[in-house]
This record gives structure tokens, sequence and C-alpha cells, in this order.
């Protein structure tokens, strides 16, 4: 494998090549800054290169292989979105009203630098993580390496660009309504969302976010969540042990945060497609219905309240972007007892939700349709925006509420050559069934670029 292919081939490829002798981890790191330079001008996925501080630590993981370590990432070129502290490095938000200069490292970045990944560079979002279209007036349009036309999604849109766009093999990525799976489905990746509390994550949002990743084979996702994640059940182990035959539900019809919009025929066949896969598998297959009841108004609470309290704590709210100040007015201050009942609703629903169907796993759209144009939400208010969305994004935010991990796994190609996807749903706590299941359908990974 030469060497760009080998920047986008992810953390288990590196790794091999690396443990073999066949590349060193500075000449890793510095193939993967030239690519960086090379094509990220034309997705916009980076809001900054950190090159001479890569270069050093990757001089320091040469020395720790060369004594002998061994390690899933040691040498791994990774990219860290720009919601996470990185020491001495300003934490963004999509935003020109965040200021801060990070002290020290978030807990994963801390748990990724002793595991001996080397970061690169940090990955755009749209402000304040609130949209699922990675357009700010900080950062600027991330493209989707897909079609320049289309966004990466959001709001990990730029590690997912990068990812997809062969900058990097790994990039962090966080969750709070459908960040990680929904610029997953944009570009064509698989994007597994972990339950709350299993890998580290600031308490943002009233508990509905958790941070993740995004590569381009799921066998890489896992491999990232069993080092910096705290997991009862390897989930890298899951994927190769598999697991026996279980209750599929295939549930079409969105959470409804907004009103109601079906997926697009495209879309429903390929939920379709995958429930014949896994019915082919010996999986017991039946159509279900989530009846959601007041959880789209609980969640409303936690949503739009956090995005309100995210707003406030920034260091100048007075330069967030017109549309978010909108969004955040919409979460105007709520008693501390509805938010309460907010979260314990979710957590109760998210415990019963699955046994109540019948089903040890559901299979469901996680969008509605393929990558949206860039530029689709332009001149829309707070609420206009957050209601649009919510109709086309229907299907993540509900997980988010409950508590329960959910993936989105690439599956082909619509007639507009974007790609498609569909997305399993586990019990909480049950990632490691939850990745088994998505292994045994996963095709070949990401969606390869024309």
């Amino acid at each position: 494998m030469d060497l760009p292919d080998l920047v986008a081939a992810g953390p288990a490829r590196q790794v091999a090549a690396l443990d073999a002798g066949d590349v060193g981890v500075r000449e890793l790191v510095d193939a993967t800054l030239a690519r960086i330079a090379e094509r990220d001008p034309s997705w916009n996925a980076f809001v900054g290169v950190d090159a001479a501080g890569a270069r050093e630590a990757a001089d320091a993981v040469d020395a720790r292989r060369a004594a002998g370590e061994r390690g899933p990432l040691l040498g791994v070129p990774v990219a860290v979105k720009d919601d996470t502290d990185v020491a001495g490095r300003r934490t963004g938000l999509g935003s020109r009203a965040s200021t801060r200069v990070a002290s020290v490292d978030d807990e994963t970045v801390r748990r990724l630098r002793v595991a001996g990944a080397v970061l690169v560079g940090k990955t755009t979002l749209p402000e304040l993580a609130v949209y699922g279209f990675t357009e700010s007036e900080a950062t600027g349009v991330s493209r989707n390496p897909h079609h320049r036309d289309r966004t990466p999604g959001g709001s990990s849109g730029g590690s997912a660009a990068a990812v997809a766009g062969g900058l990097v093999g790994l990039a962090t990525a966080s969750d709070g309504a459908g960040s990680i799976r929904i610029p997953a489905a944009c570009c064509g990746l698989p994007g597994f969302k972990p339950t709350p509390g299993r890998v580290p994550t600031p308490p943002v949002w009233h508990g509905l976010s958790t941070q993740g990743c995004l590569t381009r084979r799921l066998a890489d996702a896992a491999t990232y969540l069993d080092v910096v994640g705290d997991f009862d059940d390897s989930l890298a182990g899951a994927l190769r042990s598999g697991t026996g035959p279980l209750r599929i539900g295939v549930d079409l019809q969105p959470f409804p945060a907004s009103w109601p919009r079906p997926a697009d025929p495209e879309v429903a066949g390929a939920v379709r497609a995958a429930a014949d896969r896994l019915a082919a598998l010996g999986h017991d297959v039946r159509d279900v219905r989530v009846r959601w009841g007041a959880a789209a108004q609980a969640f409303s609470v936690r949503y739009l309240g956090g995005i309100h309290e995210s707003a406030h704590a920034v260091e100048e709210p007075g330069r967030l972007e017109r549309r978010t100040r909108q969004v955040a007015a919409l979460g105007a201050p709520l008693p501390p007892p509805v938010v309460r009942r907010a979260v314990e609703q979710g957590r109760r629903l998210g415990l019963h939700l699955l046994d109540d169907l019948g089903v040890d796993v559901l299979l469901t759209p996680t969008m509605g349709g393929t990558a949206p144009p860039v530029g689709r939400w332009d001149g829309r208010g707070g609420l206009a925006t957050t209601l649009s969305m919510g109709r086309f994004y229907g299907w993540t935010p509900g997980w988010n509420h409950t508590g329960q991990p959910a993936v989105s796994l690439p599956w082909g190609r619509a007639t507009d050559g974007l790609p498609l996807a569909v997305q399993l749903v586990g019990a909480p706590g049950d990632d490691a069934r939850l990745m088994a299941v998505a292994g045994s359908i996963e095709d070949e990974g990401a969606v390869p670029l024309d």
C-alpha cells in the first residue's frame, strides 16, 4: 500500500504497516499533513493544522515504538473536532463568540495521547454544534467529498469530510441529536453513537451528547471506542465473535420532533434491503411502530435548553450568528425540575422501549434522503431552520433522548450518485451486541469516492 492510500486507510491498516516496519510514524504523519495541505482547500474540513506539534509527537511515538511498545492506535494520525479541548489551542465551537484557549486536554484527548495517537489538527463544525450542516460565519462552508455542492452534514461535518476525503483515517466526533450519524450518512461512512457515559463527554445539552469518532470501517471505530471508552465488553471483540439470531424491528417512521415527513423511496428501499439481509442471516425481522408519546416535547426541553446554556457560556455571546441567537432564545431558561423530568422521561423510555416492541434491535432510516445541498437552509430563521432540520433528520434525535446506542451504516448509492444509509438501534448499554449486528451487514465500510 503506497503512502497516500495508507493515509486514508484507517488505524488497523496503518498500525499493521507500522508494526511491519513498512513506514515510520514521522513518515506517515508527514504524508498526512501533505494530503491535508493538498486536498483540504476543496472540502474545508479543518479549522487548523498543528504541523509542528504533530511532527514532534510523531518523533516521540517513533521512539516509543523503537523501545518495543505496541498498541492499536500507537502512531495513528487523528483529527479532533473543534468542540473538544486540546491544551494550548482555542476551542472554537464553529463560532467567533468562543475565544477560550484550553489549558488542559479533554479526557478523550488525554487518553488518545496516552495511546500514542498523533493529533494533526482540528475539524470544522457549525456554530455551537447546533445544525445538521457545517456552514458558519466563523469557518465558512465545509463540503461533501462525494459532491462539492452537498453538505457533509453536521455537526461533525468537518470530521466526516476529512475521513471521506482521505485526509485522515480517524477523526473524533460527537453526537447530541445525530451529529455522528448524520455526517456519516451524508458522506458514506459508518458512524457509531455509543450509550451515554461510555466515552468521556463534557456535560452538555443535559446529557444528550456523547463522544465518538468517524472512520471508514466499523472495525476501526470499535478499536477507537475500546481505547478511549469504558465498555462492559470489547466492541472489537464483539465484531469478531458476531451474534446469534435476534429479533429485529423495522420502523420507517421518524421521531416526531417536527411535522413528520416520510423517507424518500430510495431510503425506504435501502432499509428494506438491509432487513432482507438480516433475515437471510437468520434473524427474526418484523415491522414495528415506536410510540413516542410525549418524548418529542421532553427532547425539546433538553435540546433547546442546552443550546440556550451553550450560547450563554461562550466568552463573547454578542458575536453569535443571528440564527443561533434565535435558536438559543427558543430554549429560554427552564426550571430545573422541568429539565430533570425531561431527562428522567428519556431514561425510562429507553430502558423499556425495545422490550415493549418485542425486539432486540431496531432498523430505521438515518435521514430522509441523501446529503442536502449546501445552502439549503440559507436565510431561514432559528425556528424555521430547527423545524425543517427536524423533518429531514427526524430519525436520529430520539435515540439521544432515550440514551440508546445507534449506528448509521452506508448502504450503496442513490440515483443521484450520493450515499444512502440505514440505522440500527440497540438497548442502553448493549453497545457490543449492536456493533456485532452492524458488522454482520457492513459491506466494505465507506462508500468509495468516484
